[in-house]
């Protein structure tokens, strides 16, 4: 098994996207919030569906992925602060 790909063929929604032999490493893209994220998504309204996108679950996904998140990890600075989802984490 390698760490870019493997097909988790006991999942209940196997195969989610219809390409042979599915990585699965990414089920949740990594890319859904970034507006140009590369991939193939469409619009409903002013939500992102990526029901249609297999690029993060073909046998390139793992490299595509990671070529687009190093600019991004390389926009956050050292003396930056960690984000906060939720001010007060007691309301999670």
């Amino acid at each position: 098994m390698s760490y870019k790909h493997f097909s988790n063929i006991k999942c209940e929604y196997y195969p989610c996207h219809k390409i042979e032999d599915q990585n699965c490493l990414f089920c949740y893209c990594p890319l859904y919030f970034f507006k140009d994220c590369g991939g193939d998504p469409s619009y409903i309204g002013q939500i992102k569906d990526c029901s249609k996108c297999v690029r993060n679950h073909d046998e390139e996904s793992y490299d595509f992925i990671m070529k687009r998140l190093k600019p991004a990890f390389k926009r956050i600075g050292k003396d930056l602060e960690m984000l906060t989802l939720c001010p007060d984490e007691n309301k999670l």
